[in-house]
């Protein structure tokens, strides 16, 4: 039984690790080492990116929100770069011609319609955003202020989830994870972006495997090559979220399907420094792991109910998180469905791979 208590154990401690410890270990460090940023007003040339299949429900409103940022006109290039949509979004993206500029791509994905977006620009500073997001007015200025520091390469702003009829729970675990990306920048770098709010000199742009996101990857590409990713908490972003725990469970499958990917394949853990390969294996690694975990600690828990009381609490303790989410208790639901879809998408990429396609969110577009 030592085999099966190590098992446990381990599995156990690389949960705790990565939803709670590592969160506090990262604080303290954040705390005690901050590296700053140097940030000024700066007004440099960006080209803002708008990714797109089938957005006719969003796109105007995109766009007009996008034109109406403070900065300047003359600094500002807005770009639709459509992945071969079949509504009406080309129609309506002409309408704003030619202060903004649509491009029509063969269907291939989302990063393969980013590529051909930022090989088509020459502004120092590409950034992205999705269909679907808003951005406070100031919110380019605030992005693009830390570029004043040589060492920056990527920046991602705050990700604010709007208020939405019906019983996800995403918001609270955003907030967390928006803090959590926040102490990992103060340290170095972070550990993923937000698709809807982020920036990157055109210089330091990779183009990536069409089926990996940007999110994920961009990070640590830039600390592989000696720069830094980090977060802009004064550059907002807003986003309806899906409306259920259910409908998130089914995003966050085809979301974590991509990570998988980068995980497995992507090479991660060349060349980072110390304290960012503890991260990238702390906060990505094993949350995406986490699905696994907890089967291993339950099928050993149950081979070690006869060691002993600790092992009936500790299975209690199971039996009751899957109870409180079977009961429709938010958070605990949230959680379940989250950490399950880890599995289910790991079982889709070994079984069939990753498409590079995606369809928008079911409730999103509103």
């Amino acid at each position: 039984m030592i085999a099966v208590r190590i098992l446990f154990w381990t599995a156990a401690g690389a949960l705790v690790w990565t939803h709670a410890a590592y969160p506090l270990t990262a604080a303290a460090l954040a705390r005690l080492r901050t590296r700053r940023v140097r940030r000024e007003d700066v007004e440099p040339t960006v080209c803002v990116i708008v990714t797109a299949y089938n957005e006719e429900a969003v796109i105007e409103r995109r766009l007009e929100n996008l034109l109406a940022l403070d900065y300047p006109a003359e600094q500002l290039e807005v770009v639709v770069t459509s992945d071969a949509s079949t509504d009406r979004t080309h129609e309506l993206v002409e309408r704003f011609a030619p202060r903004v500029r649509l491009i029509v791509n063969e269907r291939g994905g989302k990063v393969a319609a980013q590529n051909r977006g930022v090989r088509e620009t020459a502004a120092e500073i590409v950034a992205f955003s999705d269909a679907n997001a808003t951005w406070a007015p100031d919110t380019l200025r605030m992005l693009v202020r830390s570029f004043a520091d040589p060492d920056v390469a990527y920046v991602f702003g705050r990700l604010n989830l709007l208020d939405a009829a019906g019983d996800n729970k995403e918001g609270l675990y955003w907030r967390f994870e928006t803090w959590l990306r926040a102490r990992e920048s103060e340290i170095h770098s972070t550990t993923g972006g937000f698709g809807s709010i982020y920036a990157l000199r055109r210089s330091d742009y990779v183009e990536v495997d069409p089926r990996f996101g940007h999110d994920l990857s961009l990070p640590y590409l830039m600390v592989q090559r000696g720069r830094r990713a980090v977060f802009e908490p004064d550059a907002h972003a807003y986003e309806t979220p899906t409306p259920t725990n259910e409908a998130e469970y089914r995003r966050k499958i085809r979301m974590f399907e991509h990570c998988w990917l980068i995980t497995l394949r992507g090479r991660m853990l060349r060349g980072l420094p110390p304290s960012y390969w503890l991260a990238i294996v702390s906060h990505r690694h094993l949350r995406y792991a986490s699905g696994v975990l907890h089967l291993i600690a339950l099928g050993a828990n149950l081979a070690l109910l006869g060691e002993g009381w600790l092992y009936w609490a500790t299975l209690g303790a199971q039996l009751l998180l899957l109870a409180a989410a079977a009961a429709g208790v938010g958070i605990a639901r949230y959680y379940v469905l989250v950490t399950w879809a880890t599995v289910v998408s790991l079982w889709n990429y070994l079984r069939r791979g990753v498409p590079a396609t995606w369809e928008a969110a079911e409730g999103t577009r509103v």
